[in-house]
């Protein structure tokens, strides 16, 4: 990657963007020192595979990152396609809603929504980029986010952001290998989302604040989008586990209708919990 990415972190995403003020998602930004090393947010409440709470990448080993916010498992990553595309969907998570928010006129949470996988993901993931031989993409993520302060429309928006997207395809082509099936990964990626937005719904009935509920919306999409890319396959191989999968984001899509968060969050947590929990089992198994 070039090195524009550490000049992203060390300046300070909030300074660099025309003096936004950037809240993390549900904790505190990862930071970086004057010589580029990061400072990781606080431990994760979690070890198991795939059952983090909030933005810390899981997979087999433990995750990295506090509640709502996290770094990537980059020994993990580079070797085990669910953790290196989980964190991919992660950062598509936060494309699609900040696009979707943009379209609703939400466009300062927006604009930090573009910007936030900068440094909770991306700057994590660049040895495992550079081992991999992804060119960097960070650059559109961080002119998008500027794009909004300047006014760029919906549409324009909108385009940028399928630009972002089709980068982060390009870079799912560059997975590491493994012995499991594609449907098997792409199961994996899907309840790694899905449970996280499920933890971002706890978190969002916790507070009034927007952005919990933002990047909820966001995991719910991007667990959605993978799951109905390899839909069949996961079905003809594990039926039990897309039977789960589908209830899960069914229940997903009644608790996160839009991109703006409503005046009142209805959706049963314990039962959208259940239901995260069990299409994790059920993959798991």
């Amino acid at each position: 990657m070039t090195t524009s990415l550490k000049r992203w972190t060390q300046l300070g995403l909030g300074v660099a963007l025309a003096g936004s003020t950037l809240v993390a998602c549900g904790n505190p930004a990862t930071s970086a020192s004057e010589d580029g090393t990061e400072l990781t947010a606080e431990t994760p409440p979690f070890e198991e595979p795939l059952e983090g709470e909030g933005e810390g990448v899981g997979g087999e080993g433990e995750g990295a990152g506090g509640e709502g916010e996290g770094g990537v498992a980059i020994a993990q990553a580079a070797s085990d396609p669910v953790v290196y595309l989980s964190a991919l969907a992660i950062t598509e998570a936060h494309i699609l809603a900040a696009r979707d928010a943009h379209a609703l006129g939400e466009t300062d949470a927006a604009a930090e929504m573009f910007a936030h996988p900068v440094s909770e993901v991306l700057f994590d993931m660049q040895p495992v980029f550079e081992q991999l031989g992804v060119t960097d993409f960070s650059d559109q993520l961080t002119d998008t986010s500027a794009a909004i302060f300047a006014g760029e429309t919906s549409e324009q928006i909108g385009a940028r952001a399928e630009l972002i997207i089709e980068a982060l395809r390009d870079a799912a082509l560059r997975a590491p290998t493994s012995d499991a099936s594609a449907a098997s990964i792409a199961a994996g990626v899907a309840v790694d989302q899905i449970e996280r937005a499920a933890d971002m719904y706890r978190i969002a009935l916790e507070s009034d604040a927007y952005e919990p509920y933002l990047d909820g919306y966001g995991f719910y999409k991007a667990g959605e989008a993978v799951f109905l890319a390899s839909a069949e396959a996961i079905s003809e191989e594990d039926q039990s586990a897309a039977s789960a999968i589908k209830d899960a984001i069914a229940k997903l899509e009644d608790a996160y209708p839009t991109a703006v968060r409503p005046d009142s969050l209805n959706a049963d947590l314990p039962t959208l919990t259940v239901a995260a929990s069990n299409a994790v089992l059920a993959v798991q198994n």
